[in-house]
C-alpha cells in the first residue's frame, strides 16, 4: 500500500536510484514484475508458511527473512543510495514487518519450536529468496519495451512527465 499507492514512489526509486534507469517508468522493474514478486511469490510464500505453521518452522523462517530483507533495504540500502531519510516502504517496514520479525523469533526461541535444522534450512533459504526471487528477478524480467509501465505518481518527482 505504502510502496505503490500512498507514497507510491517505490517503483521509481528502485528504477532510478538502484538501477540508474533512463526509463524509470518501466525498466528494469515493471508493473508485471512487481505483481510476480509481491503477489505470486510473496503472498504464496507467506500463505504456505502460515499454513505449514509449526510443522515447517524453516519455511516460516525463510518467509520472515524476506520481511527482514525489506527492513534492511528500506532503512539502509535505499536511503543511503538515494541520499534520503524516507522512502516509500520504510514506514511499513518498521510498523508492520519489524514487530513480525521480532515476535516470530521471540516465540520460536521461547517455545523451543526451532531446531538446528530449521535454522540451517530457513536462514539460507530466506537469503536465497531475497536475492533470487526479489533482486535478481527484477533483472531477469527486465524489458525496455514492456507495456507494463508504472503510473506517473509512482515515479520520483524528478522523473514525472509534466
Amino acid at each position: 500500500m505504502e510502496e505503490y499507492r500512498v507514497a507510491a514512489t517505490f517503483p521509481g526509486m528502485v528504477n532510478r536510484v538502484m538501477f540508474n534507469s533512463d526509463l524509470p517508468d518501466r525498466y528494469p522493474l515493471n508493473s508485471n514484475t512487481s505483481l510476480i514478486i509481491n503477489v505470486w511469490i510473496g503472498w504464496t510464500l507467506y500463505l504456505l508458511a502460515a499454513l505449514a505453521g509449526e510443522r515447517f518452522i524453516w519455511l516460516g523462517m525463510a518467509a520472515i527473512l524476506v520481511s527482514l530483507g525489506n527492513i534492511i533495504a528500506h532503512t539502509f540500502i535505499f536511503n543511503i543510495k538515494g541520499k534520503t531519510i524516507y522512502n516509500a516502504g520504510l514506514a511499513t517496514s518498521w510498523l508492520l514487518f519489524a514487530p513480525c520479525v521480532f515476535f516470530f523469533f521471540k516465540i520460536i526461541h521461547n517455545e523451543g519450536l526451532a531446531t538446528g535444522t530449521d535454522y540451517l534450512i530457513g536462514i539460507p533459504l530466506g537469503i536465497v529468496i531475497n536475492v533470487v526471487a526479489v533482486f535478481k528477478l527484477i533483472t531477469w524480467l527486465a524489458d525496455r519495451n514492456t507495456s507494463f509501465t508504472f503510473k506517473n505518481k509512482q515515479l520520483l518527482p524528478c522523473d514525472r512527465r509534466k
